[in-house]
C-alpha cells in the first residue's frame, strides 16, 4: 500500500488518480499510524515552502522519516522534493529533511519565475526512477524555487541554469515536476516507483 501524505498542501487528487490508473493500492492519509503501515510513501506538495511546517504540527515529519529510515521508498513531488534537501531560500526558518546536502535557490532573475510548462529531462546512466524513460522527454513544471545539482541528481533540467529535476539515494527519490500531470513520461516515473525491486 502507498500512502500520500496530506499535511494540507499537496496536489493529492491528481497524484492519487495517477497511482489508480496504474492499478496501485494507495490512500491518502493525515494519519502517522497509516504512513507507519504503508509499504510505500508519497510526499506531494505545491505552493510556497513554508506549507511543509504541516508536517510538523501534524507529526507526519516524523513517521515519513521513521519510515525513510526503515527502508520504505519515498517519493517526494515538487515541493516535496524541495523538503527532501536541507532546507528553502524561500522559508528559511523551516528546516527540510537533509537527506539530500543543500538548499533551494530562487531561478536567476535572467528569466521569468515561476517556472511553468514543459521542459526537458538531462537524464543521467543508471536512473532508477527512470527506467525506460527516453533521453529528452519533457516534463510539466511549475515552480519558484529550484534544487541544487547534487551527487545523487539523476536528471537535470536547465532554466536560466541547470537543477535537480530527479534526485535518487538508495530508497528515497524526488523530483521537481508534476509526474500525474506529465503524460505518458510521468506515469511511467510513476510505475517505476511502484515496482518492488527499487
Amino acid at each position: 500500500m502507498i500512502a500520500i501524505v496530506d499535511y494540507g498542501a499537496g496536489n493529492l487528487n491528481s497524484v492519487k488518480k495517477a497511482f489508480d490508473y496504474l492499478g496501485a493500492e494507495v490512500v491518502v492519509t493525515a494519519h502517522p499510524e497509516t504512513i507507519a503501515a504503508a509499504d510505500k510513501i508519497v510526499l506531494p506538495g505545491v505552493g510556497h515552502f513554508s506549507a511543509l511546517g504541516g508536517l510538523d504540527n501534524k507529526g507526519l515529519r516524523t513517521a515519513v522519516l521513521q519510515g525513510v529510515r526503515a527502508g520504505k521508498p519515498m517519493l517526494g513531488i515538487c515541493l516535496g522534493m524541495q523538503w527532501l534537501f536541507e532546507g528553502s531560500d524561500e522559508a528559511p526558518e523551516l528546516a527540510g529533511a537533509g537527506i539530500f546536502a543543500g538548499r533551494c535557490q530562487p531561478f536567476p532573475s535572467s528569466v521569468k519565475s515561476p517556472h511553468v510548462g514543459w521542459n526537458s529531462l538531462a537524464i543521467r546512466d543508471g536512473s532508477r526512477l527512470l527506467r525506460n524513460v527516453a533521453p529528452d522527454s519533457f516534463v510539466y513544471y511549475t515552480h519558484s524555487f529550484q534544487a541544487p545539482v547534487v551527487a545523487s541528481t539523476s536528471a537535470m533540467t536547465e532554466y536560466g541554469a541547470l537543477f535537480s529535476a530527479v534526485v535518487e539515494h538508495e530508497n528515497t527519490f524526488g523530483v521537481q515536476f508534476h509526474p500525474e500531470k506529465s503524460w505518458t513520461v510521468g506515469l511511467l516515473i510513476l510505475e517505476n516507483f511502484c515496482e518492488a525491486d527499487l
